[in-house]
């Protein structure tokens, strides 16, 4: 399938010849254009020469790998960045998103899940918040601590009210239980991992009550949860 100039572009940085190819030739099918890096070293300078509209970093390459530029990036540009890595300990999981990754993907995988998670990367980041406010189905009022969907009220706890505004502000980014934990309580007490799967699963019955045909809320295994569903409107 052809692609046009006016098509988002994919930064494909991956030195495994056939897991590029396979990236590639999917990221064309939906009509993406596409470029392939797969030493480190020449990263930096493609793109800020030629600023794609999203990269896939893998994170062993030779050169530069893939953490060391995603800092280095960081430095001059919001590109959105999926990381991509066989290595799945928690330490590389956490790092890679805390230093600026927008989502990561452990090998192996689908890779129509890899264009599933660039579309909805891009149809984020792209938004002006005008549409954005207008295509948010979901609003939060802060001040009066309320949440609706659709203009149908939430009737949530404040741990879930909580793990809402957290996960619904970034949609498309993977918080840590460790993380959602953070921005749960503020006194500091002792809780543990399934306190969080316990609120999230309570928080996802309530949203599916007011919409069964929505997915609000997904499960990474092995890294925690992210928001799935529309933008947020913060009130």
């Amino acid at each position: 399938m052809s692609t046009e100039k006016s098509d988002p572009l994919i930064l494909v940085v991956e030195d495994e010849p056939k897991l590029a190819q396979l990236m590639i030739d999917y990221l064309q099918a939906s009509n993406y254009r596409t470029h392939h890096l797969a030493d480190g070293n020449a990263v930096l300078d493609y793109v800020q020469q030629t600023p794609p509209d999203l990269m896939l970093l893998d994170l062993m390459l030779p050169g530069r790998d893939g953490l060391t530029l995603c800092r280095e990036i960081r430095r001059f540009s919001e590109l959105p960045i999926i990381m991509v890595t066989a290595r799945t300990e928690e330490i590389d999981r956490l790092l890679g998103l805390e230093i600026g990754a927008d989502d990561y993907i452990c090998k192996p995988f689908s890779p129509r899940e890899v264009v599933a998670r660039v579309k909805t990367i891009l149809r984020r980041v792209k938004r002006s918040p005008e549409e954005a406010q207008l295509a948010s189905h979901l609003l939060i009022d802060e001040g009066r601590f309320q949440a609706s969907w659709r203009e149908q009220p939430l009737e949530l706890t404040p741990a879930e009210f909580r793990l809402l505004k957290t996960l619904a502000l970034e949609p498309g980014k993977v918080f840590s239980r460790e993380q959602l934990l953070n921005h749960l309580y503020d006194d500091y007490r002792v809780v543990t991992d399934r306190t969080i799967d316990s609120h999230i699963k309570n928080l996802r019955r309530k949203l599916e009550n007011l919409d069964a045909d929505q997915p609000f809320i997904r499960a990474v295994y092995g890294m925690g949860y992210r928001w799935e569903a529309d933008l947020c409107h913060l009130l």
